[in-house]
């Protein structure tokens, strides 16, 4: 198991620190995972949030790719039914150009009704539509009449799906799975047998929320305030545009804590060596092949980020290579 880097490029009022400075500080330290050996570099995507949530991973993704020389770089993931497939696919065979083969394509369905609504794409398709682009992307990909084609061939696709429906559409289409349970497990193999394929080539990846420190209690004072604003801010906007109250702020002190069903803690601040004990114990028994894990929690300190990034690489990623 390796582990990858997550990057939102969230800059939240309360924080706010100049844009372009902004981005190229997080392009300093995604060049800086690479040179310590970070394995992949995500991108995220999200649009109106009011703190800047990166609206558009492929372009960064281009940015990341003429930084870095050895990390894979992914979208995890691309709102691929507010794209036209063409244009995706041209655009992701650049950015495998650029980083000489080392692209993944992480797809989602998405899920807030003001991102589709500004795309005017209907809510309600959003499965049939990215099930039918990812076919698309791929024929453009190997087709023969698009140019330049990728270095990959084809490039690697990844479904950001987090219930039945999407792990079963994984499977039909033969790609991996960004989110690992045993329950989607077995939704995804039988996706993959539905499909006509081998249940044995199921490949997951997850994103744990955590962050690693060498004193978590001392992190978890300085970072509490960013947690809050993380989770608020993302129940906030899946409410937006729907009928549900607005959710009342969330107190992070909770997230650290099991669940009354003894499900794991939502959130945890850890030490390298706890954090791949956790990671060890939680996805035991299933095809996981990387963690990947938030660089910033809403723009957090510094110190902190920087400090987390190199645990992230230096001290973790060894811990978990034989996992």
């Amino acid at each position: 198991m390796d582990v990858g880097v997550y990057f939102d490029l969230r800059n939240p009022p309360g924080w706010r620190r100049d844009w372009a400075g902004h981005y190229a500080a997080t392009l300093d330290l995604a060049s800086a995972a690479d040179d310590m050996g970070i394995s992949q570099i995500w991108l995220s995507e999200h649009h109106f949030f009011e703190d800047g949530y990166l609206p558009q991973p492929l372009t960064m993704a281009a940015a990341v790719a003429a930084r870095t020389k050895r990390a894979r770089i992914g979208t995890a993931v691309l709102l691929l039914a507010l794209r036209h497939p063409l244009l995706v696919a041209e655009e992701t065979a650049i950015i495998d150009i650029l980083s000489n083969g080392r692209f993944d394509l992480g797809v989602g369905a998405g899920y807030r009704i003001p991102e589709f609504a500004a795309y005017g794409v209907d809510l309600a398709a959003r499965y049939t539509l990215v099930e039918q682009r990812i076919t698309e992307v791929r024929e453009h990909w190997t087709g023969g009449t698009m140019t330049p084609p990728p270095v990959q061939q084809p490039i690697p696709v990844w479904g950001g799906f987090f219930g039945p429906r999407g792990a079963r559409m994984a499977g039909r289409l033969n790609i991996g799975l960004l989110a690992a349970s045993h329950e989607l497990l077995a939704d995804y193999t039988a996706g993959l047998v539905d499909g006509g394929h081998d249940p044995a080539a199921a490949r997951m990846r997850v994103n744990v929320e955590m962050v690693l420190s060498d004193d978590p209690e001392r992190t978890w004072n300085e970072i509490k305030p960013f947690v809050a604003y993380q989770w608020t801010s993302y129940r906030r906007y899946m409410a937006e545009g729907t009928d549900r109250p607005t959710p009342r702020d969330v107190d992070p002190e909770p997230l650290r804590l099991p669940g009354k069903d003894g499900s794991a803690p939502r959130f945890q601040v850890l030490t390298p060596a706890d954090a791949a004990a956790f990671i060890r114990s939680t996805y035991a028994g299933l095809p996981l092949e990387q963690v990947y894990i938030w660089a910033s929690i809403a723009g957090m300190p510094d110190h902190v980020t920087q400090r987390h990034v190199e645990l992230m690489c230096t001290e973790l990623q060894p811990l978990l290579r034989n996992a």
